[in-house]
């Protein structure tokens, strides 16, 4: 009996004691739960904001996959574009090499400067196309040496001059390239001026003529000095629409009455009573011719031929030719 009692008395104080500490037990796991809920809210807070990252970087990759197809449909246009292009240029290619070689129409043909119509902008252009040619002893050749050498030798070795060849070489040029609807008037100088072809004017489609014109200057001998003033006075009553002279510097002789003007006071030679001229007279008589024989309205073109010991020709002939609207040009040696 007394066990027995003694079991029940613990009974009851075991129980005493668990009832006294479950609400610290509770407090703890409602802590516990309060904490979890959080975690579980935190964890929900980020799971949102990772799905909204992951919306934002799934519609991106969708615009770079549109930009990438756009870029690829653009790219196959291209190539598909260049294709043609390639197969269009081949096409061309294949055309122009099986093409016949183009014919001239020129009545005279020059096969040494090909079928262009411009050297460094120089065009054979107007209605009325006056062609001067400088037939003086200076137009032989190039060196002063080898120019007073000829002087004293035959026609035929001053016609076979190199400078004299290029000269017919140039007027050639010039006369292929005409235009069709055009009149020519070539006109040769030294102390005399005469029309070559037997006529003042022929016409550019005259073959006749043309070729006639080009056998008398086969015959003309370079000698003697330069009257521009004789030319242009010459072709000025011919009233020419253009220009073209073929010269290779400064006039030596002028007019008679030159020598009573001021400007000329020491420059006694310029009627041919000397036998040279000073460089600074050449200058004063070249202004002088121009200003009396040539109106500034009518376009000039010079192609010079340089001249050794001559250095005022080029600046000279160049504010002549702007002047006029006209083109000074001075060609390497070994054109044309």
């Amino acid at each position: 009996m007394s066990c027995g009692l003694g079991a029940v008395i613990l009974i009851f104080m075991l129980a005493k004691e668990d009832v006294a500490q479950s609400p610290t037990e509770i407090d703890a796991l409602k802590k516990e739960i309060e904490t979890l809920t959080q975690k579980e809210q935190d964890l929900k807070g980020a799971t949102a904001d990772a799905q909204t990252t992951l919306d934002a970087l799934n519609a991106q990759t969708s615009d770079i996959r549109e930009q990438i197809e756009a870029v690829r449909a653009a790219t196959e246009k291209l190539a598909s574009a260049n294709e043609n292009q390639s197969g269009k240029i081949q096409n061309l290619i294949k055309q122009i090499e099986e093409a016949p070689p183009a014919k001239a129409d020129d009545v005279i043909e020059d096969q040494r400067g090909g079928e262009e119509n411009y050297l460094m902008g120089l065009k054979v252009d107007g209605r009325k196309i006056a062609i001067l040619i400088d037939a003086s002893a200076s137009m032989t050749d190039e060196k002063l040496i080898d120019i007073i050498q000829r002087k004293s030798q035959s026609d035929q070795v001053k016609q076979q001059g190199p400078k004299w060849q290029r000269t017919k070489r140039v007027a050639k040029w010039l006369l292929s390239r005409l235009p069709k609807t055009a009149q020519v008037s070539v006109i040769t100088f030294n102390d005399k001026v005469r029309f070559l072809g037997g006529a003042a004017w022929i016409n550019a489609r005259d073959s006749n003529n043309l070729n006639g014109l080009l056998g008398d200057l086969e015959q003309v001998v370079p000698t003697g000095p330069t009257n521009l003033q004789k030319a242009l006075d010459f072709v000025q009553k011919e009233r020419p629409s253009n220009i073209y002279l073929v010269t290779d510097g400064l006039p030596t002789e002028g007019r008679s009455s030159y020598k009573s003007l001021n400007p000329f006071a020491k420059c006694n030679s310029i009627t041919g009573g000397g036998s040279t001229i000073s460089g600074d007279c050449r200058v004063k008589l070249f202004r002088q011719s121009v200003k009396d024989s040539a109106p500034l309205k009518t376009p000039t073109n010079v192609v010079l031929l340089p001249l050794e010991g001559d250095p005022q020709a080029a600046p000279e002939f160049w504010l002549w030719s702007a002047q006029t609207g006209g083109l000074l040009i001075s060609p390497a040696i070994n054109w044309p």
